[in-house]
């Protein structure tokens, strides 16, 4: 158990990982986004054991997964506007009602009552003790009926913003763009809990001999049905526990993922750029493609991004990885972030010689993995996609530029708006003669074909495998 857990003054002991939860929701909320460590930071903090480091994480998933969904059920039992009330209280009213309406192993009581402790905790800091109402909101919340949801008829924005709990802006976003048919299974989507999906390491197995391993071991699996190296896994696992992990038998990645590096169609030998490296999934993919035998450049802007590509690259038994730190456009003019001098090593490996094949997986909106990244619903706004698209332009000039005439590029996005996926490419290949779209159909497996495109592209909006939505585009260097 967890060696600290608090206590309210009245002696009652409140859960470590409830109390990690707020804590890790408030952080969350200041930063506007989830830190790859927070977890990691605040479990080791308050000393949480497995068990409450799991109750953490789901507690502030489902929170963030479900919020709007939390606040227009609040907002019918309160007197006062959840939007208006102190941060600290909002966090407490979500956190409890999420146990009461969506987690049946969660006594009800023990959500209410340790949300009300939790609150008397924090009456110095809020000014005023808010237990009261909090107990009141919630209490109403187990006694009252489940409401009818918002007419989807009348109104398809707010019916689809409240029970599948996105932000306005992006369900009228996409009942525009797509119909509310469409546009409601994309919100779906987003709150469906993802798979845990292995990619198979073929530089240490095969895909059999893992089933095999996890089979014996009492893990449900299954190998996916597009990708012809991935396993999908029944039921939730500490992925360090399962077998083959340490001996790097397996990556942790989505099975539509799993289909781009593919789509470099990369052979033993090659010299390969990955431009946006971290954290290396898609690099260790390329390396197996390979053999092991070639020449992979892994970019990234930030150095421990780049540290965790390279554990992953050792754990996989990947040899052919070399990291530069930067970022492309500053390569490529010589430059730090910062603008000062970049020392000549970093700009040589990248500028030495034309590349082969160059990967793209470009940053963007993330707007098709919000099952994976719930966070992301709430602090993201319409402006995000024209800068993200600005700098998709930019790497896509700077790198191409690197590529050898005869190679091949490959832009990818875990987006399914059009600024960032056709229309990136379309106004690229417009100002870019000597680059030719390819259609991408000979490189998918044969099962992954529906996923292609009128314009050759793969995209897996709104599939029926359980897959997060990809954009990938293929690009020749035809001169």
């Amino acid at each position: 158990m967890a060696t600290n857990p608090k206590r309210a003054s009245s002696g009652y002991t409140v859960s470590p990982g409830r109390h990690a939860a707020v804590k890790a929701l408030l952080a969350i909320d200041e930063a506007g986004s989830l830190a790859d460590d927070l977890f990691d930071r605040l479990s080791a903090k308050a000393g949480l054991d497995l068990r409450d480091r799991a109750f953490m994480v789901e507690l502030v998933r489902g929170v963030l997964r479900y919020r709007a969904t939390l606040d227009w059920r609040l907002g019918l039992l309160s007197d006062r506007r959840i939007a208006k009330l102190p941060t600290l209280v909002q966090i407490m009213l979500r956190l409890g009602a999420y146990q009461v309406l969506y987690l049946d192993r969660v006594p009800a009581s023990a959500a209410v009552n340790e949300s009300v402790q939790m609150m008397k905790q924090l009456r110095r800091r809020l000014g005023r003790d808010w237990s009261g109402f909090v107990n009141a909101v919630l209490r109403a919340m187990l006694r009252a009926s489940p409401p009818v949801w918002p007419d989807l008829a009348k109104d398809p924005v707010e019916a689809l913003a409240v029970q599948y709990s996105c932000p306005r802006w992006l369900v009228e976003r996409w009942c525009r763009q797509w119909g509310a048919e469409r546009a409601a299974a994309l919100c779906r989507a987003s709150v469906e809990v993802p798979p845990l999906t292995l990619r198979v390491n073929r530089l240490r197995t095969t895909r059999a001999a893992l089933l095999a391993d996890l089979g014996a071991a009492h893990v449900e699996a299954e190998p996916t049905s597009i990708s012809e190296v991935g396993i999908q896994l029944g039921c939730t696992s500490l992925v360090a526990d399962l077998p083959g992990y340490p001996a790097g038998h397996f990556y942790v990645e989505d099975e539509a993922g799993q289909l781009v590096p593919l789509l470099l169609d990369v052979q033993p030998g090659h010299r390969v750029l990955d431009a946006c490296a971290a954290p290396g999934g898609k690099a260790t993919h390329i390396a197996a493609l390979m053999d092991n035998r070639g020449e992979i450049i892994a970019v990234d802007r930030v150095a421990s991004r780049l540290d965790r590509v390279m554990d992953n690259c050792r754990r996989l038994g990947v040899m052919v990885v070399t990291p530069v730190v930067g970022d492309m456009r500053g390569l490529m003019e010589g430059v730090t972030p910062s603008g000062e001098p970049r020392p000549p090593a970093s700009t040589r490996e990248v500028r030495s010689r034309p590349f082969d094949r160059i990967l793209l997986d470009a940053p963007c909106s993330g707007l098709g993995v919000l099952r994976r990244h719930p966070e992301a619903k709430w602090y993201k706004t319409p402006d995000s996609i024209a800068q993200h698209r600005q700098v998709q332009l930019d790497l896509l000039a700077t790198t191409s530029r690197l590529l050898r005439p005869g190679g091949v590029l490959v832009y990818s996005t875990c987006s399914i708006e059009p600024e960032e996926t056709e229309s990136v490419i379309d106004e690229f290949c417009q100002s870019h003669r000597e680059f030719q779209r390819d259609s991408i159909a000979p490189w998918l497996p044969p099962a992954g074909l529906p996923f292609l495109t009128p314009r050759g592209d793969l995209s897996t909006m709104a599939n029926r495998h359980n897959m997060d939505a990809f954009f990938a585009a293929r690009l020749r260097r035809i001169d």
